[in-house]
C-alpha cells in the first residue's frame, strides 16, 4: 500500500493526553498544537504517554528503533485533553478540542477516549461534521455483552471503532451493540505511563481506533478531491463481512477495514459527496443482530473468515481511556484486516 499512499498531505488531531514532542519516530509529523487542560506544560507534552501512543501508530516514521505507523505521511496535530479514569458531564475539554479540531485543515479527527454524554461534546460533534471531518472513536472495553457504545463513539455521526485480536478473532474485551466498523486493537507495544522509557504491552479499541484513522488518512491522500463522506463509504463497502455474509453484525459492524482493497484493488463507490453513510443507513430499518459473526482479511473463502473470539485477552479497564497502545504494523497486502466500530 505505500507504493500508492503513506498518508501525505493529510492532517489527523489527536484528541488525547498530549502527544510527546521527544518521539523521534514523530519527528517533523507533530504540529503545533493545544492544550485544552490546567495541566502543566502544552499539547506536546503528554502527561499519560496514551496519546504520543495513539499518534505513533497513526503517523510513526520508525526512526530511531521507533514504531512505523501505518500512515508515516500523515502530520498530527495534538489537542490535549483531561484524560482519567472517566470524564464525567463537568469537564469540557473534549468538546472544546473537538471544535479547535473543526476549525483546523485537520481532516480526520482521532479520539481513541471515552466520556460520559455531554450535550456539548454532541453539539462539538455536530459542528466538526459539518465542517467535513471524519471523526473516529473507539467503542469501550468493557466487554461484548455490552450492547452500547461509550461517547462520543455513540453518537450517530461518529464512526465507532472495534477491535479485532491478532487471531483476527473480535476481541472479548471489545464493546458490541452499536458498532461501525472494526480493526486490530491487541497486543501493540505502547506507551504506559509519561516517563517513555519502557514501551508496554496494550489492548483495546483505542488501538483500533488509531488504525480506522491511519486507514482512511492513506485512501484520503491518494483521493484528496474526495469528502469525508465518500472516505468512510468506501472503507464501509471494502470492509470484510462475516462468516456468514450479513452485511451488519452487532459486533463487526459492517466489517473489518481493508484499505488495501481501495488503494491497490480499486474497489468502492465513493458515491453522493454530500450524503453522511452512516446517517444515511439509520435512515433504514435497523440491521439484525448477528452476534456469532465474525471477520477477516482473507477473501479466498467463508472459511478464512474468522468467528466471534470465545476467549480473549484482558482489555484496559474501563475509562476515558479506550485502549493505550501502538502497534507494529505490517503492511504486506493481506496482512492487516482494519475494522471500524458503530455507534447508534
Amino acid at each position: 500500500m505505500w507504493n500508492v499512499s503513506r498518508g501525505e498531505g493529510v492532517t489527523v488531531a489527536v484528541v488525547d493526553s498530549g502527544v510527546n514532542a521527544s518521539s523521534e519516530t514523530l519527528k517533523g509529523r507533530i504540529l503545533p498544537g493545544e492544550d485544552l487542560t490546567d495541566r502543566p506544560g502544552s499539547a506536546t507534552d503528554d502527561y499519560h504517554g496514551h496519546g504520543t501512543a495513539m499518534a505513533e501508530l497513526i503517523a510513526g516514521s520508525g526512526e530511531g528503533g521507533g514504531i512505523k505507523g501505518l500512515a508515516p505521511g500523515v502530520e498530527i496535530l495534538p489537542l490535549r485533553v483531561t484524560v482519567a479514569e472517566w470524564v464525567d458531564s463537568e469537564d469540557s475539554s473534549i468538546a472544546e478540542a473537538v471544535r479547535k479540531a473543526a476549525e483546523s485543515d485537520a481532516k480526520i479527527l482521532n479520539i481513541s477516549i471515552a466520556s460520559s454524554h455531554q450535550e456539548e461534546l454532541e453539539t462539538a460533534i455536530d459542528y466538526a461534521v459539518s465542517k467535513g471531518k471524519l471523526i473516529f472513536a473507539g467503542t469501550g472495553n468493557s466487554g461484548g455483552d455490552k450492547d452500547y457504545s461509550a461517547y462520543p463513539a455513540g453518537y450517530r455521526n461518529v464512526v465507532g471503532v472495534g477491535a479485532v485480536t491478532k487471531e483476527n478473532k473480535v476481541a472479548d474485551y471489545s464493546q458490541g451493540g452499536n458498532v461501525d466498523l472494526t480493526a486490530p486493537g491487541s497486543d501493540f507495544p505502547g506507551w504506559c505511563d509519561n516517563e517513555f522509557v519502557e514501551p508496554c504491552t496494550t489492548s483495546g479499541t483505542s488501538n483500533a481506533a488509531a488504525i480506522a484513522s491511519a486507514s482512511a488518512a492513506l485512501i484520503w491522500a491518494e483521493h484528496p478531491d474526495w469528502t469525508a463522506n465518500q472516505v468512510l463509504r468506501v472503507m464501509m463497502q471494502t470492509a470484510s463481512k462475516a462468516i456468514d455474509g450479513s452485511d451488519y453484525t452487532t459486533r463487526l459492524g459492517y466489517g473489518t477495514v481493508r484499505p488495501r482493497k481501495v488503494l491497490l484493488d480499486g474497489e468502492g463507490d465513493p458515491g453522493d459527496p454530500d450524503q453522511h453513510p452512516l446517517l444515511k443507513v439509520e435512515e433504514s430499518p435497523s440491521p439484525s443482530a448477528q452476534p456469532e459473526g465474525g471477520s477477516s482479511d482473507g477473501d479466498e473463502s467463508a472459511s478464512e473468515r474468522v468467528k466471534v473470539a470465545d476467549q480473549g485477552e484482558d482489555g484496559p479497564p474501563t475509562g476515558l481511556l479506550i485502549g493505550s497502545g501502538v502497534a507494529v504494523v505490517l503492511l504486506a497486502a493481506g496482512v492487516i484486516g482494519f475494522l471500524v466500530l458503530r455507534r447508534r
